[in-house]
């Protein structure tokens, strides 16, 4: 059997706690466990620090809290702190607020391939379920399970994902709640693009410079399966600032920016 990468699973949050108790059930749940967590705190109130601290206690696995002070939305400026610190070739990118199937980091792991990022979609759980969702803090779902939305996405049938081939061009199904890259790669295009400000292109934007650089992309359908808590919609008031910062990376080719993770290692 071919040995896995050895893998920080990396995760941003933002004062949601009880999304954030889900997450990390999950992660004890998985049939092969990462070899750390990493939560990237975009400036959470002492609830979040509490419940990362009790998880700590019994966690099977390190976790790893970064933390900075709350100035609006920073998630480049957090994600690439807390990549800083990851000690492990292989990054799992995922949301706060995800419910990650049992075999979600080893769907990643046994897919990971050099040259190549991956990722993954996801299904919705819906509005009218988060009461009894939080309550029985369910972290286990099935095509047939009550209020999830795009039942598709929850099949895990890992045979069919090899019919999904390498990508030089970025799909619109990427998703930044699920995706994979090796921090080597990460650090080549110098991560997150601090120059984005509020929600939303910067995982897009990052992928595209993998690109860029060669480095080809693989959807992992059928396998990785997510479960996105819903929420309310972000402040989308940058947005198109940002798609303008991404269609110069992607019109010039641009390879590696001037405000990134370098500013950590």
């Amino acid at each position: 059997m071919i040995a896995l990468p050895k893998t920080s699973l990396v995760t941003p949050t933002y004062n949601w706690p009880e999304a954030l108790e889900l997450l990390l059930l999950s992660v004890k749940n998985q049939s092969y466990l990462p070899n750390e967590v990493i939560i990237a705190d975009d400036g959470s109130k002492k609830e979040t620090k509490d419940l990362i601290e009790a998880f700590q206690k019994d966690f099977p696995v390190p976790i790893v809290h970064v933390w900075h002070e709350d100035n609006k939305n920073q998630k480049p400026a957090i994600m690439n702190k807390a990549i800083a610190k990851a000690k492990y070739d292989y990054i799992i990118e995922i949301d706060g607020d995800i419910i990650m199937h049992k075999h979600f980091v080893k769907d990643h792991l046994e897919m990971a391939s050099k040259g190549m990022f991956l990722y993954g979609t996801r299904a919705i759980i819906k509005k009218e379920r988060l009461d009894k969702l939080f309550k029985n803090k369910q972290i286990s779902f099935n095509p047939l399970s009550k209020g999830i939305y795009k039942r598709g996405r929850t099949i895990h049938f890992p045979l069919l994902t090899s019919f999904n081939k390498a990508e030089s061009t970025r799909s619109s199904k990427l998703r930044g709640c699920n995706m994979s890259f090796w921090r080597d790669d990460f650090i080549k295009v110098n991560g997150f693009n601090e120059a984005l400000t509020g929600w939303g292109i910067d995982d897009s934007e990052m992928i595209q410079r993998l690109l860029n650089i060669g480095i080809t992309g693989r959807r992992l359908k059928f396998r990785a399966i997510a479960y996105h808590i819903y929420h309310k919609e972000q402040d989308k008031s940058h947005i198109e600032i940002n798609k303008l910062i991404e269609k110069e990376t992607t019109k010039n080719k641009v390879t590696f920016i001037e405000k990134g993770i370098n500013q950590y290692l």
